[in-house]
């Protein structure tokens, strides 16, 4: 399946989708602050980001204008528990948008569906 990087300051979020994605057949990589997901990227090949938009002390949407800037072939759904972030219009330059909520069925499909969308990059590491 596909390498994710999912990038969320809350480890509980981010071991919670590192074992739910990890049992839909993906490779999952996390980071906890934009910093680190900007070395990952640097370092891995990844299918797709999973990205929070409130990361402690820093912007996701930043990070999201980074990607698109310097990576724009990878698909980046953006992961908030806000719902009023699909209204910004940084928010679009995300491939996909997902509300956060204990059940994970409608991220696990958005993932399906974005990667279905984009030729994923193959991962070699």
């Amino acid at each position: 399946m596909a390498h994710l990087l999912v990038v969320d300051d809350e480890s509980s979020i981010r071991l919670l989708y590192e074992q739910e994605l990890a049992e839909e057949g993906h490779r999952v990589t996390t980071a906890a602050t934009a910093a680190e997901a900007v070395e990952k990227l640097g370092t891995g090949t990844f299918d797709l980001v999973l990205l929070d938009i409130k990361l402690k002390n820093e912007s996701g949407i930043d990070l999201l204008q980074k990607i698109v800037k310097e990576r724009h072939e990878l698909p980046v759904i953006l992961s908030t528990a806000f719902s009023f972030y699909k209204d910004d219009f940084s928010a679009w330059l995300a491939d996909g948008y997902v509300v956060k909520s204990s059940d994970l069925s409608e991220l696990k499909a958005e993932i399906k569906r974005v990667l279905a969308r984009k030729k994923p990059v193959k991962s070699d590491k």
